[in-house]
Order: structure tokens, then sequence, then C-alpha cells
């Protein structure tokens, strides 16, 4: 590894910007979590305030990647916070804000976005506003100079801007994603700050033996697939939901993708598996949950098999054999289940990045007809 943390033999003339991006997020991390202990009091201050509202909605909010952090939150804060927490993206705020705003409901909108230039965005803070008596925002945003950040609104507000090198350069999310994460992760548990140190430690260690097995990886990516499924459940659905969409971005949708829980990919969604299918398995670390994950990995064995199956996990303790297993410790379980979506997001970020290189592709900008851009164009917000 070099200074920067990208794999030597990896560095490629085409797509720079998103090897470095995704090599470099377990020191992007630290940074992440130097930064909220930091600021921890504010944050705590801003959470007291928001909070002692009875009956209060936490809606966390965001437009594709930054959308599905939230479906890797929503536990998180449910049991920290003990208030109706849900994942709604700004794309069905702005189109049905009634259905999840009400003038008679408090709700906190903790709204995740890389730029926050995308129009979505200010319309999904600006139509709070409008429709609910009492609004608290929280924004994570990697651009200081981005439209979210600089949001005026009477309302009380917080924003979390990450280090400058989460605000990645490159079309597809990756070191953005996986900060903005961790930085909503430890905001929910703001009050055990210090105590998280050591998880955040482990998670940058597996991050580590991730990018250490690129050659493995690499291989998988090089496969003869045409279609990639990705299984998670509880907050690793969201993990899996957002690795579906990376491996669709970086290959400017030459692989056609899909992504399910482990139980609910019974009920129809696995008709799509054929010989042409990678199905990629994010473990859970509760053995509870392990046992329904097994089931359904012996299921797949058992019949219609794919192309290949591979699957990551934290530690073993059921007898699991698809075709590869990522193990990253072998001393049980080290972290709680909540963190394992922030380094378990780097297999399909680097599938993409390799299936990307190997189609012809710059990883970069991977679009060849320019359908998807780094920031969302072509929106037209309506007045509601």
């Amino acid at each position: 590894m070099n200074n920067s943390g990208i794999s030597e033999q990896h560095q490629t003339k085409s797509g720079v910007f998103t090897e470095k991006e995704i090599w470099g997020q377990p020191d992007l991390w630290q940074k992440v979590y130097d930064k909220i202990l930091q600021n921890k009091q504010s944050i705590v201050s801003f959470f007291e305030v928001a909070t002692t509202h009875k009956n209060l909605n936490i809606i966390l909010t965001g437009a594709g990647s930054s959308a599905f952090i939230g479906l890797s939150l929503i536990g998180t804060f449910n049991r920290n916070y003990r208030n109706l927490t849900t994942a709604v993206s700004t794309t069905d705020l702005v189109t049905h804000p009634i259905d999840y705003l009400s003038p008679d409901i408090p709700v906190l909108l903790i709204s995740f976005a890389r730029s926050g230039n995308s129009p979505e965005s200010i319309a999904a803070v600006t139509l709070a506003d409008q429709i609910c008596s009492k609004v608290f925002h929280l924004i994570i945003t990697c651009d200081a100079d981005g439209a979210l950040a600089n949001y005026k609104t009477k309302s009380l507000k917080y924003t979390f801007i990450l280090p400058a090198e989460a605000n990645d350069k490159s079309l597809a999310m990756t070191g953005s994603y996986s900060g903005m994460l961790l930085a909503g992760l430890l905001m929910a548990r703001i009050t055990e700050i210090e105590k998280l140190k050591e998880q955040v430690s482990a998670i940058r260690k597996y991050a580590a033996k991730i990018l250490n097995k690129s050659s493995a990886i690499k291989r998988i990516a090089e496969m003869n697939f045409e279609r990639a499924v990705f299984l998670g459940s509880g907050p690793l659905y969201g993990t899996a939901t957002e690795s579906h969409l990376k491996v669709q971005e970086l290959t400017g949708g030459k692989v056609i993708c899909k992504k399910d829980s482990f139980l609910g990919f019974r009920h129809g969604p696995k008709v799509v598996i054929d010989s042409t299918t990678l199905v990629f398995l994010l473990f859970s670390n509760q053995s509870y949950v392990l046992k329904y994950e097994a089931d359904l990995l012996n299921e797949l064995k058992s019949g219609q098999e794919p192309l290949y199956m591979a699957g990551i996990i934290e530690s073993v303790t059921l007898n699991l054999q698809p075709d590869e297993l990522f193990v990253l410790s072998d001393e049980g379980v080290q972290i709680d289940e909540d963190f394992l979506p922030v380094c378990f997001i780097l297999p399909a970020q680097m599938i993409g990045f390799f299936k990307s290189l190997q189609l012809g592709l710059n990883p970069d900008n991977p679009s060849t007809n320019g359908l998807i851009s780094r920031v969302v164009k072509g929106v037209t917000i309506y007045p509601y």
C-alpha cells in the first residue's frame, strides 16, 4: 500500500478518483470520528432540544445513495431515541409530502447529501418548514458550499460538514456514502461516542482486510456475469440496496442488479437467478439473524444455482459454504451489527470498480450516454 492507501498494483489511468476514494475510506472514517468527537457537546445539545418533544417523528432522508443511508440507520435511531423513525427518500417527500409530514406532528428531519445541490434536497427541507409547525433540521453533507449546507430556515438547524476527502470527485458515491453513514451512526449514539472509538478502529481494520483482498474481488468482478444480486438483513438491507446501485452505476447499466433481504428474496425475486447471476451475501453477526440467512444460502445451493455465490461475514459461527466467503475476524464478534454496513459496502464498490475497467469504461464517469450525472439534472420543483 502506498501513502494514499491505494493498492499500487491496481493504480490505473482510468478511474483514478474512484480508486482513491474507495481505498481512502478507512482514513476518512477516522477523520469523521475525530470531527464528531470534537463537536460532541453541540450535537448533544441539538438532540436534547429536538428529542424532548412528545410524538416526535424522525425522518431520515436523501436521494439515491444518500437515501439508502437511512435504511441502515432506522433501527439505531429507534432504539436510541425511542421515537418513530422512518427512512423516506427526498424523491418521495417532494411528490407526496402530506403522506409523511403533518402540521400536528413535530419532525426531526435528518438530511444526507453529498453536494446538497440536488433539487429535491432543498425542496424536502422547504416542504417540511412549510407544512410542519415544528421542525428540527439535522443536515449531514460533504459540501460546505452546497445549497443544503447553506439552507436558511427559522427552524432549529444543525449542519455537520464531513472532512473534505468525503466530497467524492467521481460520479458514484463511495467515501461520501460510508462517511455520511458513519456520521449518522455516531450521532445516533453521540452520548457514548468515546466508547465507540474501538468499534471505529475495528471497522477500519476490517476495511483494510477487504481492500487487501482486491485480487480475489477483482477475480470475482471479471467473471462472466450479467446480473448481480445483493442480500442483507436489518441494517445490512441498506447496504444491499446501495451495493446493487453501485455495481449498476459503475458498469453503466451493463450489469443489471437487484437487492433484497434474505427472507424477502424467496417471495418472488429469487426467479432472477440463472447461470449468469452473481449473488453476494452480506451476513449478519447476530446468531438469531444468521440462522435465517444460512437457510437461504442452503436453499440457493440446492436449487437453481447462480454463476457464483460470495459473501462477507465478521466471524464464522455457523457452517456457511458459499463459493467464497470473506471472513474479517477470527476472534468472534467484535462490533455491534449497526457498524457492519460501514465496511460491508466495500466489496460492491470494488466489484463495480473492477467490472467497470473490464468493460472498458471509466469508473469516474461510467455513464457513456450521459443518462446519470454527479448531481441530478432536469428536475423541476413545483410550488406546493
